[in-house]
């Protein structure tokens, strides 16, 4: 028990360091090439550390999960994933400038495996690695339309790429943002992208949403806009609203939850508090020019439970009509840390 407490106690002290710290890529953990990496991953099989047989927990009902490894050393570093529609094949991304993309394998409805796992630079429009260029702070991403568009949170750019057509050699295509953009502090800008859906109040907006970027009340800054046009240039027609920041949460991640809602996931890195991960969800609706936006909480967990430094997320309805919650944690290349893959369904209020 004393050494889970140490270990535990060693996360959330390398959490916080990291959080506020900055970094310069290591070309070692940028995939060079389009690489196949052996991963093995270990099944979770309970989420609440202190009881196994828990697997409710508020509006949110554990499925399983998987702790993911690889002697490959650009492997980890998961900030952001996107599940297809048939629930096993993902696209993820790492902090570092890599794609990571493979499959999940199920046993019985609950992740058992990974497949088929391959890594490769993420390119920028001349061919070269976007690390190159010093936009290596790929935090976020998101499909619309067949396109994948990406943030990149250190230079406040959102860019896209034809992935169904070109695969992982994939070039960057910069899309217009807001001019404001550039005024989000260096290390705490854009986390969290997702499109809404055409048929809602936003008529398929992206949604980008800052880490820890704070408006004049100390709320986080958020965007809704088009990222229709391309190119290097400014967008200034875009919603501006902030989401209500709480008990020193700072948002990681995004998704649209079904029918109209933002699903927000949010980490904490506390030094008295330690480490926690939290769920909002805020209506469509809400999300309107100077608006200020909060949401009902759908769970809300500290390391008693199977959580780590929890960056990612995507949502997906599976065969069986269900709503499911994926998320990634980022180890940040740590020895004491994990990369995490955990699945949820969505049950209700």
């Amino acid at each position: 028990m004393r050494a889970n407490r140490r270990w535990l106690y060693a996360i959330a002290l390398t959490g916080a360091l990291i959080g506020v710290g900055t970094y310069a890529v290591s070309a070692a953990r940028l995939a060079a090439t389009l690489t196949k990496v052996a991963v093995t991953a270990t099944p979770i099989t309970s989420f609440d550390n202190r009881d196994p047989a828990l697997t409710r927990f508020g509006a949110l009902e554990f499925r399983g999960g998987l702790a993911l490894t690889a002697a490959f050393e650009p492997f980890g570093g998961i900030s952001a994933i996107h599940i297809e529609a048939d629930s096993t094949r993902f696209l993820a991304v790492t902090d570092r400038g890599s794609w990571l993309r493979g499959r999940i394998v199920y046993r019985d409805g609950r992740p058992d495996n990974v497949a088929d796992i391959e890594m490769a630079p993420i390119l920028a429009a001349d061919g070269k690695p976007l690390a190159a260029h010093g936009w290596y702070d790929t935090e976020s991403l998101t499909e619309r339309d067949g396109l994948i568009y990406l943030g990149i949170e250190r230079v406040h750019k959102i860019v896209r790429f034809n992935v169904k057509r070109d695969g992982l050699q994939a070039r960057a295509e910069p899309v217009a943002t807001p001019a404001d953009f550039a005024t989000m502090a260096s290390n705490k800008g854009l986390e969290c992208l997702t499109a809404s859906p055409k048929q809602s109040v936003l008529g398929g907006k992206l949604i980008a949403v800052s880490e820890r970027s704070l408006d004049a009340g100390g709320n986080i800054r958020a965007y809704a806009l088009d990222g229709t046009t391309a190119g290097d240039v400014v967008d200034d027609s875009a919603v501006r609203f902030s989401v209500k920041r709480s008990d020193e949460f700072e948002v990681s991640d995004c998704a649209i939850l079904p029918p109209g809602d933002l699903l927000l996931l949010e980490r904490r890195f506390s030094p008295s508090r330690g480490v926690g991960m939290r769920l909002r969800r805020v209506p469509l609706t809400a999300l309107k020019d100077g608006a200020t936006v909060d949401g009902a909480v759908l769970i809300d967990v500290d390391l008693a439970y199977q959580i780590d430094n929890m960056e990612g997320m995507a949502v997906h309805r599976n065969a069986a009509g269900e709503t499911i919650v994926t998320m990634v944690s980022d180890d940040n290349f740590s020895a004491v840390q994990r990369n995490l893959l955990l699945q949820f369904v969505v049950v209700g209020e």
